[in-house]
This record gives C-alpha cells, structure tokens and sequence, in this order.
C-alpha cells in the first residue's frame, strides 16, 4: 500500500493546477469542490497508509534521483512511517476542514479571487505533505521552502492593503533567516557523512564528533526557530493574522509551524548526541511558552490571542523535545492543531457574524446568539487550559511532567505559564460570549450563527478536542500510551522519565488546580466588567507586546534601511549610476558638437582635409624620428 504514497501530495498540487489556471472561468462552487474535494481525496489515501503502516511498519519510496553527481546520489524519495503517517493526518484531516469551512467563509470574494485562495491552500498543503514525506533532508527542504512561499501569498492574500503585505513581507524574511541555519546544517551534514538520507544519517551518526553533532543540530533548531517562531524570530506569527481567518488556522494548526517540531522530533537521533542543543531547545522553548503568554494577557484582537497563544504552545513543544519527551511533544502538536483550529475557526465565525470586527471589547454577550459557535468555542478552550480529561490536559501535563524529572524549575515556570493559558483563554471566553453586547445596534441586528459548511468543522474540531487526548492516556491514569507505543520505532531516543506515582498525581492535581482558579478568575473579572481589557500602567507594556517589534525596529529595520539609503544614493546612484551615465552623456555631447563638422560648405572641408593631412605628416616624422633615434641608441 506504500506504493500509493505519490497519491497524497498529487491530488493537493492537481487542485491547486485546476483552480490556479481556471480562477477566472470556473465558478465558485465548482472551485470549492476542487479545491476541498482535493484534500479529502489525500485524507482518504493517508488513512490506508496510517493503518498499513500500523499493520506491517514503515517503508521508503524512491522515484528518482534527484541530484546525481558522480558518487553523491540524493532520491527523490518518500518515507512512509509512524510519524509521517501520523502527521499525514493530521495536515490533510485539519487541512480539509478548514478547506470547506472556507467556501463559505471566504463566499464574498469575487471569483477570480475565490480561485487563487483556494490554489493557494491546495499548494500550501501540498508543500507540507512534501516536508513531512521526504525520505532525507533535502526533500524536506523543498517543502519548508514551499510552505514559507505559500505562507508569505495567503498572508498577503488582500494585497492591496500595505499594511498586509509588510506582514507577508515580514513572515518571508524572518523565516529566510531561520532557513539560512537549516540549509547550512545540510551542508555540515554532507560535509561529514557524505548523505543526507535519514536512514544512513541516524545510522551512522554515532561517527559524528560531539562538536559536529552540537553545530549540526543547533543550525537545525535555528531553522526551527524560525518556522516554528521562537525567541527571537517569533514576530512574524502575530502579524500572520493579516491573512484570512481560515488561512490563520492552517498555519497554526496543521501546517508550517508544526514544521519545526516534526524536523526536531525526526532527527531525534542527532539531538541525543547534543545534551547542549537539548538545554538550549528547552530553555528556548521555556521562555517563550512564558514570555508569549503574558502578551497574550493584554491583547484585544481576538486572532492575536490565539496568535500569541500559538507561539505559547509551541514553546511548551519545544520543551518537550529538549527535555527527550518526544512523543509528549508530538502528542501536543496533535491535540494543539485540534483545539487550535477550532479556537481559530470558532473565532472566524464570531468575525463573520459581527461583520468583520475583531476587537473583543466591542462584543460580548454572543451566548445566546452564536450557540454552536459558544458551546464548541468553550470547549476549545476548556482543551487548551488543559482541564481533564480534554486532550489538552493529557499532552500537556506529560510535558510538564518530562520537564520534573528533568528540572522542577522547568515545571515551575511551565505550570505557571499553564496558569496564564487558561487566564488568557477564559478572559477571551467571557469577554466574547458573557456579558451585555457592547457592538453597535446595526452590528446586533445582523447577528446570526454561521452557516453550515462553518458550523460542521466546528462540531466536529469540537468532538477531537474532547476525546482526542484518548489516545495518550499514560499508565498512572489507566491507559496505555498507545501514541507512544506507535511512535516508538522512530523516537528511539526518547528520555525515561521515571517519577513516583504520588508525585505525578500531586503535579497534575496542581496544575489543574492552578488553571481552575485561572479559569474562575478570568469569568468573574471579565464577564462583569469589561471595561478591565483597557490597558493601564504595566499593561500597556503586554499590550504593545512588550515593544519588542519597535525594539526590532530601531536596531534592525531602520539601520539596515538607512545603509540600503546610502547605497542607493551615494553608491549606486552617484557612484556606479554616476560613471555609467556620465560617460553616455559625454559620447553623447561628443556626438553633438562632432555633427556640427558636417556643415556641407566644400571650403571647409577642404580645410579639415589639409589639416587632417598636416597632421598625419607631423605624425609620421614623429615616428620616423623616434626610429631613428632608437636605432642609434643600439
């Protein structure tokens, strides 16, 4: 059944032909058909793959070579296996939700335009099953590559806003930082091993030397860091909201920030030989689950909470890769993109029905009038505080254990952060949906639930996040881990972390505890007064995200476009621009003033000619003198 793997990223990049060259003369249901009915088709395809690999373990497909020079041989080839597959499902399954939830949210768009939304969604997926498939590194670079392009054209979607395409501008350079690492980690790896498949990469990676194995993984995280936004290159996930809503919830949830987890988890083999790497990927991932979270706390854009809780949780993700909880990372990555994608699409569908409106100070009170959007919202919400048994508890409180055994100060700052998550989350919660509505009357009159292409990802998304976790419940609960068990042949190096039963049970209880009390506070203080989601004195500092974009600003936009001024003017304008004109202009005056000879009085070209002939005279006894003189002299 492996054979079939070429059918999971053709059937995106078709949809993605079919409407890209037919925007302008399919109509728009027809391209909602192509474009979802493209991604269904591969969700379909992986979930044979999920249970032949499950049934008979994993296998590589090789196509062709793709480079081939001399003895340095690269296939083009695809790796079916436990953690492929699984990643399979969860982009194609997310990624066709959010498809149909999109032809209807997306329904006012013009034709043409509704088909290069739609194209660019398809090659979006395309690129992220192409990462997650490659059999080596170099494949899984195309598609990184692909998913920042195809992020920088869905975030610039509505390009005839500046202010959106500086974002889409942003994401785009930000994450060519963090690619410079990745691509120079490839060829630190074909420097020493001569291969960049994985097999024969994790196979004979205990020949690395300790110092290769740190640079190697360190340059892969800096590409992580960049995909997956992390402290310093995290700026760029919260303007992604300039793109459509649905647009918001494939980057978050199923695709290109989930990127940097998988590539970590994957080369799980080289990150064990950097006990290093490992200390700075979890203390990286430490800060900014903390830092992101407390941004979060102020901010009154319903999509840049989400947005800031995004690069929250994917901290959390990190530090279960850098402690060696692997598959606790992986787990998190699935249960994140299920209630994740609902939170997103959840508060899409409160945008739809305020008509356009974002800010959460002027909602409120849309119980009663959005009832599905509430109740699956809530229970978002209620998986992402990580409240048991939501799949968010599961994922996160194994984390957050990891991280015990590995330090208690790793716990402590990770539960306190789990603090602020349901604080933030539940602040979002009531201001929205509790209350008196605080919008205008026309915006009150036109409130309506979202149709059903919206309402039914919704439901469903809802139902994962409740149960989703299910398939993660450890021993000390019960359960069997079956994910770990799954995902073990490929996380070979996973970490044991061995805690005692009571001291696991009293980690969770405080965890819990601590989100509950979140969860009552942020009820109590919002849906009463609302007018508390106002920033004043330190808030005003979480509010502008702690300045870091103008600190950004003043040390690295401003000084690189103030040398981009002087070289544009001085170096290239007055310089190089200078000479190349300069000496047009001079042939070109010379031209000017030589035409005037040509006077057609006979007189004076007469004159020229005597002259010409006296001076080729003069001319010739000057040589002839020189000669004469040479020849003397020898």
């Amino acid at each position: 059944m492996s054979k079939l793997v070429y059918l999971v990223p053709l059937f995106p990049l078709i949809g993605f032909l079919i409407n890209g060259l037919g925007r302008k003369s399919l109509s728009k249901s027809l391209i909602g058909i192509i474009g979802s009915g493209a991604i269904l088709a591969s969700f379909v395809v992986s979930l044979v793959l999920f249970f032949d690999v499950k049934a008979h373990g994993g296998s590589v497909v090789s196509y062709f070579n793709f480079i081939d020079v001399e003895s340095f041989k690269i296939a083009f080839a695809f790796q079916v296996d436990q953690l492929s597959s699984l990643f399979l499902l969860i982009i194609t399954g997310i990624g066709f939700l959010i498809h149909l939830y999109s032809t209807s949210y997306m329904h006012e768009e013009e034709p043409q335009h509704f088909g290069r939304y739609f194209a660019y969604l398809n090659l979006f997926v395309f690129s992220m099953l192409l990462l997650v498939l490659g059999a080596n590194y170099v494949i899984m670079f195309i598609g990184w590559e692909g998913v920042g392009l195809c992020s920088y054209l869905l975030i610039g979607y509505w390009f005839k806003n500046e202010n959106y395409n500086y974002a889409a501008k942003k994401a785009f350079v930000m994450n060519r930082i963090g690619d410079l690492g990745f691509l120079l980690a490839v060829f630190w790896i074909i420097t020493r091993l001569g291969t960049t498949n994985y097999a024969d990469v994790f196979a004979n990676a205990a020949h690395l030397s300790k110092f290769d194995a740190t640079v190697i993984t360190t340059l892969l995280f800096v590409g992580a860091m960049g995909k997956s936004a992390q402290i310093p290159l995290y700026t760029w996930l919260p303007d992604a909201m300039a793109g459509p809503t649905p647009v918001s919830a494939l980057i978050h949830a199923a695709t290109m920030v989930t990127a940097g987890i998988y590539m970590i988890a994957r080369s799980n083999a080289l990150y064990s030989l950097a006990p290093f790497t490992q200390h700075l990927v979890a203390i990286i991932g430490l800060a900014t689950a903390l830092f992101a979270a407390t941004i979060a706390i102020k901010q009154n854009d319903i999509k840049k909470v989400l947005a800031y809780s995004t690069v929250s949780q994917l901290g959390y993700m990190f530090l279960g890769l850098g402690v060696g909880a692997y598959t606790g990372a992986v787990f998190h990555v699935m249960t994140h993109a299920f209630f994740k994608a609902l939170l997103f699409l959840g508060a899409g569908s409160v945008i739809h029905a305020m008509h356009h409106e974002q800010d959460i100070r002027m909602m409120g009170g849309l119980k009663k009038k959005l009832p599905i959007t509430h109740i699956t919202f809530l229970l978002g919400c209620l998986a992402i505080a990580g409240i048991p048994p939501f799949s968010g508890f599961f994922s996160k409180d194994e984390i957050l254990a990891a991280a015990y055994a590995e330090s208690p100060i790793y716990w402590g700052v990770g539960v306190v952060t789990a603090g602020l998550t349901a604080f933030y989350m539940f602040r979002l919660y009531a201001t929205t949906f509790l209350g008196q509505f605080r919008g205008t009357h026309e915006q009150e009159h036109h409130l309506h639930e979202s149709p059903s292409a919206m309402t039914i990802p919704l439901v469903v998304l809802a139902i994962l996040s409740v149960l989703g976790g299910m398939v993660g419940v450890p021993e000390i609960l019960g359960g069997h881990h079956e994910l770990h068990h799954f995902l073990s042949p490929i996380l070979t190096t996973e970490h044991e972390h061995h805690i005692e039963h009571n001291v696991e049970f009293g980690l969770m209880a405080a965890s819990v505890i601590l989100a509950a009390l979140a969860i009552a506070f942020a009820i109590g203080r919002y849906s009463k007064k609302p007018e508390l989601n106002d920033a004043n004195g330190f808030g005003k500092v979480l509010a502008n995200k702690w300045y870091i974009d103008e600190l950004y600003d003043a040390i690295v936009v401003r000084p690189l476009n103030a040398i981009a001024t002087f070289l544009k003017n001085i170096i290239e304008k007055s310089g190089i621009d200078g000479i190349v004109n300069g000496v047009g202009k001079l042939v070109n005056y010379s031209s000017r003033q030589l035409r005037l000879l040509q006077s057609g009085l006979v007189g004076n070209y007469i004159l020229i000619m005597v002259l010409g002939i006296v001076v080729f005279i003069l001319i010739w006894f000057y040589d002839t003198t020189i000669l004469r003189m040479i020849g003397k002299i020898f």
